[in-house]
């Protein structure tokens, strides 16, 4: 164990290190070694404006808002052609996928909105509108 003593050096504080001063391990220090040195005072700051709030949290969301970011999830799927993407297109009937496919299209919707879709529930949504619907209604967004 080693103890830290500070010494001044013009307006800089040096630390220096040396061995353990008891012989049963515990460190003794002596005030007369160390020097207090004040700290700087904070800035002061006016009371003008400092009454506003600051939220972390995102804004509300819109079902427009949904659209959009289901829409662009799905566009970035690549077994998904996003010219033939359209809001009632079905994953199995109009765009080709499989089950495997739907379940990567939950799995990515899960990532985008931050929540887990529970299975029974992600097999019944075969279409863009059905999840922006499930979405909406279990993120409490209403037209």
């Amino acid at each position: 164990r080693n103890k830290a003593l500070m010494q001044p050096t013009s307006s800089n504080i040096t630390v220096v290190f040396g061995p353990p001063v008891s012989s049963k391990g515990c460190i003794t220090l002596s005030l007369s070694t160390f020097f207090i040195v004040p700290l700087p005072s904070p800035p002061q700051v006016s009371s003008v404006g400092i009454l506003c709030r600051h939220y972390g949290d995102l804004p509300p969301l819109t079902i427009e808002d949904i659209r959009e970011r289901v829409l662009y999830v799905l566009k970035l799927y690549d077994k998904i052609s996003p010219e033939m993407l359209q809001q009632n297109s079905h994953f199995m009937k109009d765009l080709g996928l499989d089950s495997l496919d739907q379940v990567e299209i939950i799995m990515a919707m899960e990532d985008e909105f931050g929540f887990e879709i529970p299975d029974g529930e992600a097999e019944k949504l075969m279409t863009p509108e059905e999840i922006v619907q499930y979405i909406s209604d279990k993120q409490d967004v209403y037209e």
